[in-house]
């Protein structure tokens, strides 16, 4: 992978960005050097990468990234997933199996929980859920 063009992201729909997200993913947990190219931990490497892009605010002006903010998903690992767990109530989201062995389905699972938890929430956007769960429960 190696670099990535920010201009080329995709921001004019959720489902748009999360194809593009999606394929992104895949590349890079090809570029992995371990053999078991965990899906989890390429998904959370761009969604916090990503993260501080837009977070960042001479790449957010020159690339025009604010609008991105609205699409990010939240980082996921054992501190987030524990919380939304915790959140959800028992039963509801499948058993955390950690960031090597995380795939698309139970992501999906922990996302939705996610952006059902920061809109109640209200905040403005759901990649912040992340910073208000790892202070609350580290």
């Amino acid at each position: 992978m190696g670099e990535m063009d920010l201009s080329l992201i995709p921001r004019r729909s959720q489902a748009e960005f999360r194809k593009w997200l999606d394929r992104q993913t895949h590349r890079l947990r090809h570029k992995l050097p371990s053999c078991d190219k965990p899906w989890g931990i390429a998904r959370k490497s761009l969604n916090l990468f990503l993260r501080s892009c837009v977070y960042n605010h001479h790449l957010r002006q020159a690339h025009g990234l604010a609008v991105l903010e609205l699409l990010l998903e939240v980082p996921l690992d054992s501190v987030v997933a524990t919380a939304l767990k915790r959140d959800a109530g028992r039963g509801v989201l499948p058993r955390w199996p950690g960031l090597k062995r995380l795939q698309y389905k139970d992501s999906r699972k922990f996302q939705k929980h996610a952006t059902m938890m920061a809109k109640r929430m209200k905040l403005p956007a759901l990649v912040f859920l992340d910073n208000i769960l790892f202070i609350d429960n580290r």
